[in-house]
C-alpha cells in the first residue's frame, strides 16, 4: 500500500516532476564566466595601453607641439584626460554591469539607435582595423632584424601580421584563462623594457645630459589644429584605458576590481610614458628624434649597444600583448551586439565547452586580416579616430543624462559631475579642432559611413524585416488537400488511413 501511494504520488506530480527532470538532464545555457581578477584586470589595462605607441608616437607629438616642453606637457595632459575618462567609465561600469564597453551605456542613456551606430562603427571598422595596425607593427619589428639596412618586403610583413592575428584569435577562442595568462606575461615583458629605458635615462640625466631641457618651450607651436593633432597622437598611445568595461561580466567582484584596476593601471602608464619621453631626450635632440624612423630602436642603438637587439625584441612582445588585449575585448563587444539583436544572432553564441564567444572572435579576426591588405591603413585610423572621440564624448554625456533620468540606479562609485563635463568639452575640441584647422573630404566619408548604418538599422532592426523568412514563404509549395499524410518513417498516419478508407 505504501509502495502504491509512493508510485501514485510520483505519477500525480508527473508534469512538474518531468519538467524538473528534463531541466536537470539538459545542459546549462552557456554564459561568460567570472574568471578575471584584479591582477589580470590591471594587466589588461596596462598591456593594452602600452603597445607600439610609446615607441613610435613621441615623434608625432613633438612634430605637433614643436618643442620639448610642450610635448611633455601634452603627454602628461593625455594621461590626465585618460584618467578622467576612465573615472567616468568606472561609475558607468559599476552602475551598469554589462560587457560591451560604451554600447550598454549609450543604450541606457540615449536608446538603441546611438548604441547601434556605435556597434556598427566599432565592430566593422574601429576594432578590427586597430587590431590590424598593431599586428602590422608587431610584424614590422619582428621582420626588420632579418633585413638589415633596408625595409622588409610588404608581403612578408603582411603575412606575418596575418599569422599574428590568426594565433591570437585561436588563443582567445580556446580559453579565457589562456588569453589573460598570455596578457599577463607580455605585460610583464613590456614593463621590463620600459624600466630598462627609464633607468638608462636616469643614469644619463645624472651624468649631465640635460642640454635638451634648456629653453624647452622655445619654438613651440600655437596652432589650434596642430596641438589637437598632437593630442590625437598622444591619446592613441593611451588608447585602451576603457578596455576593462568591455569585459565587465567576466570580472570577479566588478564593484571593487573595476575602479581599483583603473586607479592603479592608468596613473602607472602615465608615469611610465613621461619618464620614457624624458629618457629619449637625454640621448636625442628634437631634430634627431624627428628624423628617427623608430625612436625606441635609435635609443637602444645609442645606449644599450651591443645589446641594442633587446629593444626591437621587447617591442615585438609589447605589440603582441596589445594585439591580444584588443582581440580579447573586441570579441566581447561583437558578442553583446549580437545578443541584443544589433548584429547577426550567431555572433552571440558562446562555446559550451570553453565559455568563449568564439564566433564573435572569429568574425573580428577575419575582418582584421582583411584590413592588413590595404597599402596605408594608418590613414583609415587617423580619419576614424575622430569618430572614436565622438563616442567617448557621447558616453560621458550619457553619464550626465542618467544623473537626472536614472536617479534610482545604484551607484557604488559616484564621481563629481564636473569630470564628465570636462571630458565632453575636451572631446568636442578633439573632434572639431583638426576639421576646422584642415578640413578634408575624408572626414565627411567617415561621417557618411557612420550614419549609413541606419540603412540597415531601419529595415532589419527597427521594423524587424526577416528576409530569410520572406524568401522561405515565397518559395514554399503548399501541400495538396487530398494527399494522405505520412509519418516520419514513411507510414500513413491514422488520419491518412481513415481518409483512404472513407474514399
Amino acid at each position: 500500500m505504501d509502495g502504491e501511494k509512493k508510485k501514485t504520488a510520483t505519477n500525480n506530480g508527473s508534469i512538474k516532476g518531468v519538467v524538473e527532470a528534463k531541466k536537470q538532464g539538459q545542459p546549462k545555457a552557456a554564459a561568460l564566466q567570472k574568471n578575471v581578477g584584479l591582477l589580470s584586470s590591471i594587466c589588461l589595462i596596462v598591456g593594452t595601453m602600452i603597445g607600439s605607441g610609446i615607441f613610435i608616437s613621441p615623434k608625432s607629438v613633438l612634430e605637433g607641439t614643436g618643442a620639448v616642453g610642450p610635448s611633455l606637457c601634452v603627454w602628461a595632459a593625455c594621461g590626465v584626460l585618460a584618467t578622467l575618462g576612465a573615472l567616468c567609465y568606472a561609475e558607468l561600469g559599476t552602475m551598469i554591469t554589462k560587457s560591451g564597453g560604451e554600447y550598454p551605456y549609450l543604450m541606457e542613456g540615449f536608446g538603441p539607435v546611438l548604441a547601434y551606430l556605435y556597434s556598427w562603427t566599432t565592430v566593422i571598422v574601429l576594432k578590427p582595423s586597430s587590431f590590424a595596425i598593431i599586428a602590422l607593427s608587431c610584424a614590422e619589428y619582428a621582420s626588420t632584424p632579418f633585413y638589415p639596412g633596408c625595409t622588409p618586403p610588404q608581403v612578408i610583413t603582411k603575412c606575418l601580421a596575418a599569422a599574428c592575428i590568426l594565433i591570437i584569435t585561436v588563443v582567445n577562442c580556446l580559453s579565457v584563462k589562456l588569453a589573460y595568462r598570455v596578457q599577463n606575461f607580455f605585460t610583464a615583458a613590456k614593463l621590463l623594457i620600459i624600466v630598462i629605458i627609464v633607468v638608462s635615462g636616469i643614469v644619463l640625466l645624472a651624468q649631465g645630459n640635460t642640454q635638451n631641457f634648456k629653453d624647452s618651450f622655445t619654438g613651440a607651436s600655437t596652432s589650434f589644429g596642430t596641438i589637437g593633432l598632437a593630442f590625437y597622437n598622444g591619446l592613441w598611445a593611451y588608447d585602451g584605458w576603457n578596455q576593462l568595461n568591455f569585459i565587465t561580466e567576466e570580472l570577479k567582484n566588478p564593484y571593487r576590481n573595476l575602479p581599483l584596476a583603473i586607479i592603479i593601471g592608468i596613473p602607472l602608464v602615465t608615469v611610465c610614458y613621461i619618464l620614457v619621453n624624458i629618457a629619449y631626450f637625454t640621448v636625442m635632440t628634437p631634430v634627431e628624434l624627428l628624423q628617427s624612423p623608430a625612436v625606441a630602436v635609435t635609443f637602444g642603438d645609442r645606449v644599450l649597444y651591443p645589446l641594442s637587439w633587446v629593444v626591437p625584441l621587447f617591442v615585438v612582445f609589447s605589440t603582441f600583448g596589445a594585439a591580444n588585449g584588443s582581440c580579447f575585448t573586441a570579441g566581447r563587444l561583437t558578442y553583446v551586439a549580437g545578443r541584443e539583436g544589433h548584429m547577426v544572432r550567431i555572433l552571440s553564441y558562446i562555446s559550451v565547452k570553453r565559455y568563449t564567444p568564439a564566433p564573435a572572435l572569429m568574425f573580428n579576426g577575419i575582418l582584421s586580416i582583411i584590413y592588413t591588405i590595404p597599402a596605408d591603413i594608418n590613414t583609415l585610423i587617423n580619419y576614424f579616430s575622430f569618430a572614436q572621440w565622438v563616442f567617448y564624448g557621447l558616453t560621458c554625456a550619457a553619464l550626465i543624462v542618467m544623473r537626472f533620468t536614472r536617479k534610482k540606479l545604484h551607484r557604488p562609485v559616484k564621481i563629481p559631475i564636473i569630470i564628465p563635463v570636462v571630458v565632453v568639452i575636451v572631446s568636442c575640441y578633439l573632434v572639431l579642432a583638426p576639421i576646422i584647422d584642415k578640413p578634408e573630404i575624408e572626414y565627411l566619408y567617415c561621417t557618411v559611413f557612420i550614419v549609413g548604418g541606419l540603412l540597415l538599422y531601419v529595415p532589419l532592426i527597427h521594423f524587424k524585416f526577416n528576409w530569410i523568412r520572406h524568401i522561405t514563404i515565397m518559395t514554399e509549395v503548399p501541400p495538396l488537400m487530398n494527399t494522405p499524410r505520412c509519418s516520419p518513417r514513411g507510414r500513413l498516419t491514422r488520419q491518412g488511413r481513415l481518409r483512404q478508407g472513407h474514399e
